[in-house]
């Protein structure tokens, strides 16, 4: 098996690849399984950026892919809604509404402030900043419970180094002792590797800290916005989720995840 569980086509704002590219991508490099998951992040402050899919122009995108590809490989239905305090229930609103496999739930706006632009960082030390981010993803989850994974969940980092050793273990496990019992899971994002991170995200201290809470579900992405990413550097990932014990990894139909012996993905 080899999957895939957090990828983009021009479906999402930020991205320009045609679905077919990145499903024929996926076909050539031996994937069994992969689950598009277009952006849906509403109230985004950049001008130059609207985060907000066409959910039915997607809907039968996705099915037409389903039914050419077939013969080839499994396509899953998903999405990457983007959490701020101010629009989880519009978040709720649209995950009743429409039928999803897969929701990841990521915040890449933190105090109604970008991450990418850097106008989040402006006047907070980046201890202040990291705190503050992962404070208001923990008050998030607390309030929503409408979706399956937290994808990146230190994507913070991508945008500012921190200069000290501070982990802030303490927020991030009180974020796993909320999500875990409640069936919830995170994705290991290799897009950290592409970004010259040196690591997926989370980094493997919060992977750590993530199975000794007792959590067990994760999934594995790329979160590609170009074919050549697809499954980028997961061996190595699936590798070092062995040795920190985990014996699954995740796929999901309608929501609901089936946990794969963590040996059969190569």
């Amino acid at each position: 098996m080899l999957v895939d569980y957090h990828m983009h086509s021009d479906f999402s704002e930020d991205c320009f690849t045609p679905m077919e590219k990145t499903i024929e991508a996926a076909i050539r490099k031996g994937l069994t399984e992969i689950c598009f998951t277009e952006h849906m992040d509403y109230d985004y402050p950049d001008p130059d950026f609207t985060f907000e899919l066409d959910v039915a122009a997607y809907r039968e995108k996705i099915k037409i892919m389903q039914e050419k590809y077939a013969k080839q490989i499994t396509i899953k239905k998903g999405i990457e809604i983007g959490l701020q305090p101010h629009v989880l229930e519009k978040n709720k609103q649209l995950i009743e509404q429409e039928a999803f496999d897969f929701i990841i739930a990521s915040i890449h706006v933190s105090d109604k402030k970008d991450l990418h632009s850097g106008d989040f960082f402006v006047g907070r030390t980046p201890s202040e900043a990291y705190r503050f981010y992962y404070e208001e993803l923990l008050y998030c989850v607390e309030r929503f419970d409408h979706y399956n994974v937290l994808g990146h969940l230190d994507l913070v980092k991508r945008y500012k180094t921190l200069d000290t050793d501070e982990n802030f273990h303490d927020i991030i496990e009180a974020i796993f002792k909320e999500i875990i019992p409640k069936g919830k899971g995170i994705e290991v994002n290799a897009s950290g590797y592409a970004y010259n991170l040196g690591t997926a995200m989370p980094s493997h201290d919060i992977l750590s800290l993530y199975k000794e809470c007792g959590g067990e579900i994760i999934t594995i992405g790329s979160d590609a916005h170009k074919s050549e990413h697809v499954a980028h550097r997961f061996p190595e990932i699936i590798q070092q989720l062995k040795q920190i014990g985990f014996r699954y990894l995740a796929t999901f139909s309608e929501q609901k995840p089936t946990l794969h012996d963590i040996n059969k993905f190569i």
